[in-house]
C-alpha cells in the first residue's frame, strides 16, 4: 500500500535510536524526508547518514527538548532545509524517572511541557501543509495500573488528555492529532533489554502476561504511526491506537 508520504516531511523528537529511529527508517522507506534530534551529536550524525542513505533528505541537530530555544531552533531549521513540515511525532520521554519530586519534575518537563512547546512551534508549519498531522507516542502505562504511582504513567495519561483535546482544537485548521500507546516493546539496548539482563524474573512474568506470547518490536509500533501520519488517514483524528499484543485487559472502545 502506498501511504502517500513520498516527499512529505516529518519531524521526530528523540529519533537517533530506539523507537524514534525505527520510525525515521520506516518513514524514509516510504520516501518521506525526516527531521531528527537527540542529545548526542555522534548518534544524531549516524542517524542522519543512515536516513540520507535511504534516498531521502534528513536534517539533524542536538536538542534538549526541555530547552525552548533549542527545540524551536531545530524545528525552524528542519522546515528551512527540508522544505516545510507535514507531520510531527512527539516521542521523547524522561522514561522511568524516580518517584521523588525530581522525577516528577523531570517527566513533566520532558514529556508534557516539551510536547506543548513543540506543538506551539510546529503548528504554523503544519497549517501550511495539505496533510498536517501530529502523533504522540504514549504508553499502556497510562491506561491501567502498572508499575505503581510513578510519574511516567501519570504524565502519559496527561498527554492522552492533552492531545485528545488538541485534536478538537486543530481539526478546523486541517491538522489531525492522534496517539499511539505501545505496550512492552523489546528493542536491543532498550529498557526491556536492560530489564531482561538485570531482572529476568520481571521480564519473564511480563511476557507471560501478554496474550500474544511475546513483546512487540519497534517496527510494529512504527507502522501504526506511519499510517496515522499518512493522508490515507485523513478522517482519523483524536484517537489512541494501542499496540500491545493484548497486554492491557480493558475492552477497547
Amino acid at each position: 500500500m502506498d501511504l502517500q508520504l513520498k516527499d512529505k516531511t516529518v519531524l521526530i523528537t528523540g529519533s537517533s535510536k530506539g523507537i524514534g529511529f525505527a520510525m525515521a527508517k520506516t518513514l524514509a522507506a516510504e520516501g518521506c524526508n525526516v527531521g531528527i534530534c537527540a542529545r548526542n551529536q555522534d548518534e544524531v550524525n549516524a542517524a542522519v547518514e543512515t536516513i540520507r542513505g535511504m534516498g531521502v533528505k534528513a536534517h539533524g541537530q542536538v536538542v534538549d527538548v526541555t530547552d525552548s530555544a533549542s527545540l524551536e531552533s531545530w524545528i525552524a531549521a528542519c522546515a528551512d532545509s527540508l522544505g516545510g513540515i507535514d507531520g510531527f511525532v512527539a516521542n521523547v520521554s524522561a522514561g522511568g524517572a524516580d518517584a521523588e519530586e525530581s522525577g516528577w519534575r523531570s517527566n513533566f518537563e520532558a514529556d508534557v511541557l516539551a510536547s506543548w512547546k513543540a506543538v506551539n512551534a510546529v503548528k504554523p508549519y503544519l497549517e501550511k501543509s495539505s496533510c498536517g498531522s501530529i502523533v504522540s507516542i504514549g504508553s499502556t502505562a497510562a491506561l491501567e495500573a502498572f508499575a505503581g504511582a510513578v510519574p511516567y504513567g501519570a504524565m502519559k495519561a496527561a498527554l492522552l488528555n492533552y492531545f485528545g483535546n488538541l485534536a478538537q482544537d486543530l481539526a478546523p485548521l486541517g491538522i489531525r492529532v492522534n496517539s499511539v500507546s505501545p505496550g512492552p516493546i523489546f528493542i536491543e539496548g532498550g529498557a526491556w533489554d536492560q530489564i531482561k539482563q538485570a531482572m529476568p524474573e520481571i521480564y519473564e512474568s511480563t511476557v507471560a502476561a501478554i496474550p500474544a506470547g511475546r513483546m512487540g518490536t519497534g517496527e510494529e509500533v512504527c507502522v501504526q504511526v506511519a499510517l496515522l501520519l499518512s493522508p490515507l488517514s485523513a478522517y482519523t483524528t483524536g484517537t489512541n491506537v494501542v499496540v500491545d499484543g493484548g497486554f492491557t485487559k480493558r475492552i477497547q472502545y
